[in-house]
């Protein structure tokens, strides 16, 4: 019993030296009152330590309250997100000219319509002058239809020269036709100024999270990159590199729990949408697109982020790692059942990954679980175990 005694109080100085060090660098993170020294826990019964108000070992220990969730189809993957290409435009010519205005920045939020740049473009006001050649040549040969049909009765006309009046007038009409035809297809909106100014215009609203084009820049159809790209910021798409043994236990509108190192603690929610039709000979691997609802705008695209596929069945309570105790086949956790009383628990763990395990019988959404500390829990509860509560 002497020496049972002797590792507890030896336990309790190192304790309170630890705490000691923690309070001087960040006097902040105690969460209650530090004693000047260690009091040895009270063994309440076998699996049980009740420790005193104000005991150093309380600055060691941290607690959550842990929900149950649905399990997930295997630890955390590699996931990236993109631009939701359903929400997302890029902006070309389909003329060559010159830049010569730039209306919209990066980072600007646009409506649909608005004027993002000016190109000017010769081959548009070419385009313009066809168009107004053609209609005026087809108005001339209507005229000249018009009045030939008054002489057709009487037979002042010859029947081949009227009926090449009428000719005349269709492939002028025709001309017309093509010559807006090509004039829409090069100012699609319809909003390019007098001349051959062309006014390149946002189609959906948004914020414009790209722009190639500067001033003076050379431009045309062929260009590698859009001179814009406009897109809805709160919708992502999440890309997911899931391992070909569990493809075919994906399922479109499963639940997908993501997690970033930009925002530690914190959780977004995807829905899977669409499996992927190929497997990546390099990777052996399947991408799986879920659709992410960014309604505060925290994710950016082209994040590497970790993606859990929730599945539709079964639920467990997640417990960081560092929860769990091991003694041989077994596993135990410390629920917190007071303000300073603590409660070993026998459990059953269904799954295991890197960080966390999923935990089935032994443990109750919505109870709080010690999360730092429970391996000097454990060990002074085994230094005890002689002891009668």
């Amino acid at each position: 019993m002497n020496k049972k005694l002797i590792a507890i109080t030896l336990i309790g100085l190192v304790i309170a030296i630890a705490a000691g060090l923690l309070l001087r660098r960040d006097p902040a993170r105690a969460p209650l009152p530090v004693a000047q020294a260690a009091v040895p826990a009270v063994r309440a019964d076998a699996d049980t330590l009740r420790f005193l108000e104000g005991a150093a070992q309380l600055t060691m220990l941290r607690s959550e309250v842990l929900q149950a969730m649905p399990l997930p189809l295997s630890d955390a993957l590699s996931a990236r997100l993109v631009f939701d290409e359903d929400a997302t435009a890029r902006i070309g010519v389909g003329v060559a000219g010159r830049m010569v205005a730039i209306r919209a920045a990066p980072g600007d939020t646009v409506q649909a319509g608005a004027v993002l740049a000016e190109v000017d473009a010769p081959d548009l006001g070419t385009a313009r002058a066809d168009l107004d050649k053609a209609r005026a040549d087809e108005e001339r040969k209507r005229l000249a239809v018009q009045r030939a049909r008054e002489l057709v009765p009487g037979d002042a006309i010859a029947t081949k020269d009227w009926e090449a009046l009428q000719a005349d007038l269709a492939q002028a009409h025709a001309e017309t036709l093509r010559a807006a035809q090509r004039l829409k297809n090069l100012d699609p909106g319809g909003l390019a100024a007098e001349g051959q100014r062309l006014r390149l215009t946002s189609p959906i609203a948004g914020l414009v999270a790209d722009r190639t084009a500067t001033l003076a820049l050379e431009v045309g159809p062929g260009m590698a990159a859009p001179l814009f790209t406009v897109t809805d910021p709160r919708r992502l798409w999440l890309l997911i590199d899931m391992p070909e043994r569990l493809a075919a236990q994906v399922q479109r509108g499963s639940a997908v729990e993501v997690t970033s190192d930009a925002f530690p603690g914190e959780s977004f929610t995807a829905t899977v949408v669409q499996r992927g039709q190929m497997v990546d000979t390099n990777t052996r691997r399947v991408t799986v697109r879920a659709r992410l609802a960014n309604l505060q705008g925290k994710l950016l695209p082209e994040m590497f982020v970790r993606a859990r596929v929730l599945q539709t069945r079964g639920s467990g309570v997640r417990v960081p790692n560092g929860a769990i105790v091991n003694q041989g086949l077994f596993s135990f956790v410390f629920v917190q059942t007071g303000p300073a009383e603590f409660k070993r628990r026998h459990v059953t763990l269904l799954t295991q990954g890197s960080d966390s395990s999923y935990v089935g019988d032994g443990l109750l959404g919505g109870e709080r679980v010690l999360t730092t500390g429970a391996l000097l829990l454990d060990a002074e509860l085994t230094a005890r175990a002689g002891d009668k509560p």
